[in-house]
């Protein structure tokens, strides 16, 4: 072995989820985690990492037919960020071998009057995986908390209680069998103006500028403090969170893909047992 994480090839080795795991109790500090750190891949670079990559997307495609064919276990990926965070990048990239059968992405966007109408997790719950099933959430119910926070969309009564609310839900997914995986990419300010500025600049992606991103990069360090919040509160041993370093795309994606192959090892699949002789089967010409 090399340095402490990687291998003498310069692969990543297991460790994302240990290294960017949020432990339960502790306070996040967004400032001090580097967005454009690399530590698990080592001098490598973007083409370095392809192989590995390639093997970890294929190792989440088996294990998901596992999971679907078992049809025992259910999974949900959380997955936040900041505007141009990367959040549909990731998804493309890490997901994209899964048979489409198997997952399904859910996307959050402003509530609707429909949906204003109820509570807050009502929109959610009806989203939420059934056995056999991956569901990614692009935004979640966390944003009924940091956008309302952040934008004083209602007084700190209504988005204090969510904290609880929030915790119990996920706590329920838990106990009723729901595996639940919650990422924040991090990205820099900086980073964010990067990719801000490229979009502006190239007619194929100007469609995906909102002038409210814009707004919303002038309340950065309020974002950062609300996160931080959310995260510290929020990360539990049933749910816990990740905060995966996402100014380099290839080593965010390489890190999720990581967490998610570490993450339903850990569940210990098989594929279901059948009560019948293979070898007595004949199928006729």
């Amino acid at each position: 072995m090399g340095r402490r994480g990687v291998d003498n090839r310069g692969m990543p080795v297991k460790g994302a989820r240990e290294r960017y795991l949020v432990r339960h109790g502790s306070k996040v500090d967004l400032g001090k985690i580097d967005a454009q750190e690399k530590a698990l891949f080592g001098t490598g670079g973007k083409l370095e990492q392809e192989p590995q990559f390639d093997k970890l997307r294929v190792e989440l495609q088996e294990l998901q037919k596992v999971l679907y064919a078992q049809n025992r276990h259910r999974v949900l990926v959380v997955l936040q960020a900041m505007d141009t965070g990367g959040k549909d990048g990731c998804i493309k990239n890490v997901f994209s071998r899964i048979d489409p059968q198997g997952i399904h992405v859910c996307s959050f966007k402003k509530p609707t009057a429909e949906e204003l109408g109820h509570d807050f997790l009502w929109r959610i719950h009806s989203k939420v995986p059934a056995n056999g099933q991956l569901v990614i959430f692009n935004r979640s119910h966390y944003e009924d908390i940091i956008a309302v926070r952040v934008k004083n969309l209602f007084p700190e009564a209504v988005w204090g209680r969510r904290y609880r609310h929030v915790m119990e839900f996920e706590r329920m997914l838990a106990e009723e069998g729901t595996t639940l995986v919650k990422v924040f990419l991090h990205i820099s300010k900086d980073e964010q103006k990067r990719r801000l500025e490229g979009r502006l600049a190239n007619p194929d992606k100007q469609w995906k500028v909102n002038p409210d991103d814009l707004k919303d990069r002038a309340l950065w360090g309020e974002f950062m403090h609300v996160y931080e919040d959310v995260i510290s509160h929020t990360s539990t041993p049933q749910a816990p969170w990740y905060v995966v370093p996402a100014n380099r795309k290839w080593y965010r994606d390489l890190c999720v893909a990581r967490i998610m192959v570490d993450t339903l090892k850990h569940l210990h699949m098989e594929f279901p047992p059948i009560n019948w002789d293979p070898g007595t089967i004949k199928v006729e010409d």
